[in-house]
């Protein structure tokens, strides 16, 4: 018998034990279970509960009144109509205004540009309360706004707030960092050197961006337009605030059904529609670009066609116009540069990001009874007042432990599923990574309803443990991808040659594994604890109005008695959001590998 017969008998025979042992292995794949079961029983299955709650009557039985009821009425109809349309103008102004902002921060070096991001990211994480509290404050008709127009001699600076326009500029602040911050890392990822060589093969600077930066960054300004689209459609804070009539959305109309009038059935008609209409979104930017994009895979979508011609021709189309511009400029315009009108516009955008943020702290500082910016005087009672309200107290220190659960909670389970997904090869990883992503394309005002049906059967309705659950299903997506990047930029060849030299699994993860992913775990955990901490609709509806978190005092507070106590409540929000930006930062250092 020869060699090469003796080897392929032996292979045959320890085929069935090698394939029995490599089926036996365990797979990373594993380490996702955990986080699946968990979205599966505090968000799919409370979801579909709340869903058939529509269909069916007082005593039981099937029926679709509440629908007919919705159809036929103008009202319901009037108020979908203004969601989306108030969706759609915020969604195409975050775009506009975010697309110059994102490229000037992304031709920046690496450290300058976290930097510039933390300005960018702190009015992202600031509450929407605080923010929309400023604007009442700032826009209204004795605010500093106001006085700014009556000096330069333009109307209507006494009619600013409760309007259509001021609810889209309200939204579109809010919603800005987020278009922003999806954006960059496609644009980061752009080599800039292709736009070099366009121009020496005789493109002007124009049509280099427009034809070929531009399309290669297609694909995080739809990601970043389908993100900001599906989470304006759950907005209540802003048109509840700053809003009329007029403006009232969807949430605005299930807060009322439920909270006010207990009508679960027309409620949850309500939210139905809310999530179908996010269902129909996601469907249509799958048909036009797939899915894959979101996770920042490379896969092409479906706009293969008529639609990625016409792309193709608008690109061309505005790169031969404003090379043309860009001519005319040159001609006449002496000593003005592109970067320099760039640069311009990407600080006036972030002085009107932060221009709520840091107008709310001297209205805290105030000696009147009264918000007005500039304040009157300087008084630090309103401090006192806060500090020695047992119930403010008490709601801060709440927020305090729920956020810091909702933080460990989303860490241990988002970070292994990432880690079970980066590492692993299943044909479910695809799957399971859009279950993990489902929680951020519901409206939060549909999960704290869903919720609430949960826990009330479970008899967890005004605990501390319910709230923690709700705030951990909304901030688990956000934390999951922040680690899944953490997981995918490691280079696991380190651990690989760690093992080769003796090391063992133990030692490779405490040594090796866990230093170089360490930044991202606190990013991950910074990012959970801030997202419980600004998080009012799980609070509103779980909290059962015996739990009160701080954005729920804050709201009370707004909704019934305005006063300086609510800015100096807000000073303490910007105060920790601040240090956390700092710890953030003071993460981002190279690690050290230990020895």
């Amino acid at each position: 018998m020869t060699v090469i017969e003796t080897t392929s008998l032996s292979s045959n025979r320890a085929g069935p034990d090698s394939r029995l042992r490599q089926w036996m292995k365990p797979s990373p794949f594993w380490l996702a279970v955990p986080g699946l079961l968990f979205i599966l029983v505090f968000f799919l299955a409370p979801t579909i509960q709340l869903m058939s709650v529509s269909f069916f009557n007082n005593a039981g039985g099937l029926s679709f009144a509440t629908y007919s009821r919705m159809i036929s009425s103008t009202v319901y109809l009037r108020v979908l109509s203004t969601t989306f349309g108030i969706a759609l103008q915020v969604t195409l102004w975050c775009l506009l205004l975010g697309y110059p902002l994102a490229y000037w921060l992304s031709g920046m070096p690496g450290r300058r540009q976290r930097i510039m991001l933390m300005f960018v990211l702190l009015p992202f994480w600031t509450s929407a309360l605080v923010k929309n509290f400023a604007w009442l404050v700032l826009l209204g008709r004795n605010g500093i706004v106001a006085a700014g127009l009556e000096k330069i001699g333009l109307p209507g600076g006494d009619a600013l707030l409760f309007s259509r326009g001021t609810v889209i500029f309200a939204m579109t602040h809010t919603m800005l960092p987020l278009a922003v911050i999806t954006m960059m890392p496609i644009m980061n990822q752009i080599d800039r050197r292709l736009t070099m060589a366009a121009e020496t093969l005789g493109a002007s600077g124009a049509q280099a961006f427009w034809q070929i930066f531009f399309h290669l960054s297609g694909r995080g300004i739809a990601t970043a337009g389908l993100l900001v689209f599906v989470s304006s459609l759950g907005f209540f804070i802003t048109p509840s605030l700053v809003g009329g009539r007029t403006e009232t959305m969807i949430s605005q109309l299930i807060i009322t059904q439920i909270n006010t009038l207990q009508n679960w059935t027309f409620g949850s008609t309500l939210a139905v529609l809310l999530v179908l209409a996010s269902l129909l979104t996601i469907f249509v930017y799958d048909r036009l670009f797939g899915l894959s994009s979101i996770a920042g895979e490379g896969k092409k979508g479906h706009a293969d066609g008529k639609l990625r011609r016409f792309g193709l021709f608008i690109t061309s189309w505005l790169g031969r116009v404003c090379a043309s511009v860009q001519r005319f400029s040159a001609r006449n315009l002496k000593g003005t540069t592109g970067q320099g009108l760039l640069s311009t516009y990407g600080w006036i955008v972030l002085i009107v990001l932060l221009f709520p943020i840091v107008g709310v702290v001297p209205m805290a500082f105030t000696e009147a009874d009264y918000l007005t910016f500039p304040p009157q005087g300087f008084s630090l009672r309103w401090f006192e007042a806060y500090l020695s309200s047992p119930v403010w107290v008490s709601a801060t220190l709440r927020s305090f432990g729920i956020g810091l659960a909702t933080a460990f909670i989303t860490v241990i389970v988002a970070g292994l599923a990432a880690l079970g997904l980066a590492r692993s090869k299943s044909r479910f990883s695809g799957a399971a990574f859009l279950l993990f992503m489902a929680p951020m394309v519901v409206p939060p005002i549909v999960i704290a309803i869903s919720l609430f049906y949960l826990f009330a059967s479970l008899s967890m309705i005004a605990t501390d443990s319910a709230i923690a659950i709700g705030h951990s299903v909304i901030a688990l997506p956000i934390v999951f991808v922040i680690l899944l990047a953490t997981f995918k930029e490691h280079d696991w060849r380190l651990d690989q040659a760690a093992a080769t030299l003796g090391a063992t699994h133990l030692k490779t993860a405490l040594r090796i594994t866990a230093p170089l992913v360490k930044p991202g775990l606190i990013v991950g955990f910074v990012t959970g604890f801030l997202q419980s901490f600004e998080e009012l609709t799980v609070a509103l509806f779980i909290g059962g109005g015996l739990k009160t978190t701080l954005p729920k005092q804050m709201w009370d507070d707004i909704t019934l008695s305005v006063n300086p106590r609510i800015a100096a409540a807000s000073v303490v929000v910007l105060l920790v959001v601040v240090i956390l930006f700092c710890a953030i930062e003071y993460c981002q250092r190279p690690a050290k590998v230990r020895r």
